[in-house]
């Protein structure tokens, strides 16, 4: 099962990226960059129409959007034990949380990020005060799932669940309250990021440091 990954650093690929290393199966990257406007060539919006990244051609095939992929992966994947399986105990609040970051947390971070580009200039300072009350809230809940669960926020083992949270915790740094404000947050981060994987994921996307 080869996989080719178009990523670029630190951005929504990054969890998808994570993910592919610790499953330790073959893939190839490519690098869009973003910051050179790679992502609105014509070649690329053959691979992904939105523009976007990631963007991951399984066997022969091209899938966008990363909490899709996540749980792609994990399927295609059981060995890596990255998702509960179907009718086991913790698989019903694997993808509540899923779906969670897909709709929850995911557009408040673009809302934050891209108020300016999306709507009019004159909204978007009030754009980007609801967003930062959804992912302070989003924070809450997390923090309180991780209070109820323990070291992981499913079950008592890694899962795709907490690859899509520590890049979005990382999203968060430079904001007025980033997630690492919450204690419990900021001990998970400190322990995932600590993982050889991770590790290996900030190298290969020469990301800088953040906890």
């Amino acid at each position: 099962m080869n996989y080719v990954l178009f990523y670029s650093p630190g951005s929504a690929s990054m969890a998808v990226h994570w993910m592919l290393l610790e499953l330790g199966v073959p893939f190839d990257a490519v690098w869009v960059k973003l910051h050179e406007g790679e992502q609105h060539s014509r070649e690329y919006r053959k691979i992904s129409p939105s523009g976007r990244v990631p963007a991951l051609f399984v066997e022969g095939e091209t899938v966008c959007e990363s909490t899709a992929l996540l749980m792609l992966l994990a399927e295609r994947h059981p060995e890596g034990g990255l998702a509960p399986l179907p009718g086991s105990e913790h698989r019903a609040v694997w993808l509540e949380t899923m779906i969670f970051f897909a709709n929850t947390l995911l557009p408040a971070m673009r809302d934050w990020f891209y108020a300016d580009q999306d709507g009019a200039a004159e909204l978007a300072p009030a754009v980007r005060q609801l967003a930062q009350r959804r992912i302070e809230q989003a924070w809450e809940t997390l923090d309180a799932q991780l209070g109820r669960n323990g070291e992981f926020l499913v079950g008592d083992a890694l899962s795709a669940v907490d690859f899509m949270a520590v890049m979005l915790m990382r999203w968060s740094r430079d904001m007025a309250k980033p997630a690492t404000q919450w204690p419990r947050l900021k001990a998970y981060a400190k322990r995932l990021t600590a993982r050889p994987a991770y590790q290996q994921l900030q190298a290969r996307e020469a990301l800088t440091g953040w906890l």
